[in-house]
């Protein structure tokens, strides 16, 4: 396993508040949300980048909504959830963040 992100995300088991570039799976808009990070995505998904990973619906709403949001594409996103479903966000989605 090859891991970009070495170390948890230093928000990891908290929840905060996202401002999802375009809205999340099974919301109506893009409204501010209360997100309970789980870790660095590619710490939680075995090293991978969300963009390699095949056939994962997270990766793939997370990829349509990073194109219509105007997200970068780096590797600077984590993993968690809004109420019981699984969501992956940007960094910069979080509101007063750590970002790293």
């Amino acid at each position: 396993m090859n891991l970009r992100h070495s170390s948890p995300h230093s928000l990891a088991g908290q929840t905060v508040t996202v401002a999802p570039a375009a809205r999340l799976h099974g919301y109506a808009d893009a409204t501010p949300l209360q997100f309970k990070v789980e870790d660095w995505n590619d710490r939680v998904f075995g090293g991978q980048w969300w963009g390699a990973m095949e056939g994962n619906p997270v990766a793939l709403i997370y990829a349509m909504r990073s194109a219509v949001g105007g997200l970068p594409t780096d590797n600077e996103v984590v993993y968690g959830h809004v109420g019981g479903r699984g969501h992956l966000v940007h960094v910069s989605e979080i509101q007063g963040g750590d970002e790293s």
